[in-house]
């Protein structure tokens, strides 16, 4: 699983590291990737629009902040649960999120997914 990332040719020793939450991770995805808004993505996460844009806010601030001074970030608990299925290829390590099971990498074919959450 993909568990952060880090700025190229800096190493992970000389940067303190910002902490995303897995909930934060989620709020970027539903609402930058999956272009949902704000209030779609909070009834998806199961919580009210203003707890969600407070999470938004704060993922994004904590982003900048990484992408500005070239800290690493770093994914870490929080309040979630998984309802979806994640996998990571072996072949080309992508990471693929998906609302059912898979088989077969959509990025490279091949078929050997490692599940990664226990849903």
């Amino acid at each position: 699983m993909v568990e952060g990332f880090k700025p190229f040719g800096v190493p992970m020793s000389r940067k303190p590291p910002m902490f995303i939450l897995f909930e934060e991770y989620e709020a970027i995805r539903l609402v930058d990737y999956e272009n949902l808004t704000h209030m779609e993505a909070a009834e998806k996460m199961e919580i009210s629009r203003p707890t969600f844009s407070r999470i938004y806010d704060q993922a994004r601030q904590n982003v900048a902040k990484a992408f500005v001074e070239g800290n690493p970030i770093i994914f870490k608990g929080g309040d979630y649960s998984l309802d979806h299925f994640w996998y990571k290829c072996k072949g080309c390590f992508q990471v693929i999120f998906s609302e059912r099971k898979e088989n077969k990498c959509p990025f490279c074919s091949e078929n050997q997914l490692e599940k990664i959450n226990n849903e």
